[in-house]
């Protein structure tokens, strides 16, 4: 058998093991249309993919003229739950990939996500993925700081007693690989050759150390 590269490897989880992104920025942009800002598509993803939405209310009361309220953004998570619960997918391929590596790690593996836990456990549960992650999610709301901060890396780190230099991290935004680099972990960045809305060049100018198109090479460069 071959030997793994690092001590943990932890998974980002929108954009990484779910094809949520669309999802979630097609409910995005019909709030803010209904609030005047009008997006399309592709200038939601470009502008909001990697951040949490609470994150941009200065933003978003700059481009409409309203307060993002507490009410406004438990209103899009209840939207956006039920968009994800009828139209989630995986990620092509993840879910072999990670299957190996939970294997071939021993189980230590974690998802260190950007997002609120309800969603990412909804998700992965829903897709036969969070068998995988049981007691190993981390949610950056939970922490001090969220991505592009390293504190959901440090903590998912911490819990599987790994240092950070020996983890590998799956990324898929430049947010998310900054929050990686700072955490001093390996980071790997997955850019699909669909993909019209992040930099592979991007992100590894922020220090990516590798760039790659398919989930199934993921082992493999994790030395399996």
């Amino acid at each position: 058998m071959n030997t793994p590269h690092f001590d943990a490897v932890l998974f980002d989880c929108d954009g990484v093991l779910v094809d949520s992104e669309p999802i979630t920025n097609g409910v995005l942009r019909d709030m803010l249309a209904e609030r005047g800002w009008l997006l399309t598509m592709d200038e939601c993803m470009l502008q909001f993919v990697g951040k949490a939405v609470s994150d941009e209310a200065a933003l978003i009361e700059q481009k409409t003229g309203m307060p993002v309220t507490e009410d406004w953004l438990a209103s899009f998570r209840q939207r956006r739950n039920t968009a994800l619960q009828a139209h989630v997918t995986a990620i092509p391929n993840v879910t072999d990939a990670v299957h190996r590596i939970h294997a071939g790690y021993g189980g230590r593996i974690a998802c260190a996500s950007g997002a609120d836990r309800f969603k990412v456990e909804l998700m992965l549960g829903q897709l036969g993925l969070l068998r995988y992650f049981e007691q190993r999610v981390f949610s950056g709301h939970e922490m001090p700081r969220s991505k592009p901060y390293p504190d959901v890396y440090l903590a998912a780190a911490a819990a599987l007693a790994a240092l950070p230099t020996r983890c590998a991290v799956v990324e898929d935004t430049l947010t998310g690989v900054c929050a990686g680099v700072a955490a001093g972990a390996t980071v790997f960045a997955y850019v699909p050759h669909t993909s019209r809305h992040v930099d592979a060049a991007a992100l590894r100018r922020a220090g990516a150390h590798h760039v790659f198109d398919d989930m199934a090479l993921l082992p493999g460069l994790l030395g399996l």
